[in-house]
């Protein structure tokens, strides 16, 4: 089975009310791939950054730094952010425009003050798993594409997981937009992700049979 992964198309992550507090550049342009391609899957699964309050990530909770700055937490390198996605907060929601009736299944990451967590498998340390694996070996997803925001961070590292994990992976790059906080971050990014096994498919996006024949050629 094939699923589309929604990598965490958030207001806080998008420009504009509500939310926005970190606005991925264009990242609205992706709602639109998205809903083009949420009923071509049989599965869809979106995932939620749903951080507390006095997530550790964030830059206020650090005196004397700022939004860029890297600190020490749980023993890894961690960038701080800006105050965002909290949970109950609209800037956690996901989008109005996304379809919210064809996600199937939502899975929430950065749930720990203690540790962020970019990928939508594990959280950065790989010590605690997010339910996403087992959501899909529910269903007996052995496919998935991955789209969403951001490229340089949330999508990239869920799509290493994803390969690491087994699945048969695919970049949507039409339906990704990045931080780029150094410039050419996203094209760092994808290239990590090509070189760990990542299908990336940088045509637009692809109808049904194309998508199916896709898996079976294994063109890019």
């Amino acid at each position: 089975m094939r699923a589309l992964i929604l990598v965490d198309i958030q207001n806080d992550f998008t420009p504009g009310e509500p939310g926005g507090a970190l606005a991925v550049p264009h990242g609205h342009d992706v709602i639109s791939v998205a809903i083009r391609l949420m009923p071509e899957f049989d599965l869809v699964v979106a995932t939620q950054d749903w951080h507390p309050a006095d997530h550790k990530s964030f830059a206020g909770h650090h005196a004397g730094k700022v939004v860029g700055d890297v600190v020490t937490l749980e023993g890894l390198d961690q960038i701080l952010w800006p105050d965002h996605c909290v949970q109950g907060t609209p800037g956690a929601n996901f989008c109005d425009e996304l379809n919210h009736a064809g996600i199937h299944e939502v899975v929430r990451k950065g749930t720990d003050s203690g540790i962020d967590s970019y990928s939508g498998f594990f959280d950065n340390g790989h010590r605690k798993a997010t339910g996403l694996d087992t959501v899909l070996q529910k269903h007996g997803v052995d496919a998935l594409h991955i789209m969403g925001l951001a490229t340089d961070y949330c999508v990239k590292f869920t799509a290493l997981d994803a390969v690491e994990l087994g699945f048969k992976t695919t970049l949507i790059v039409e339906g990704c937009r990045g931080v780029e906080l150094q410039a050419g971050d996203c094209d760092r990014a994808i290239e990590a992700m090509r070189e760990a096994g990542v299908d990336i498919w940088t045509n637009t996006a692809p109808s049904e049979s194309r998508i199916a024949a896709h898996h079976k050629r294994g063109e890019s």
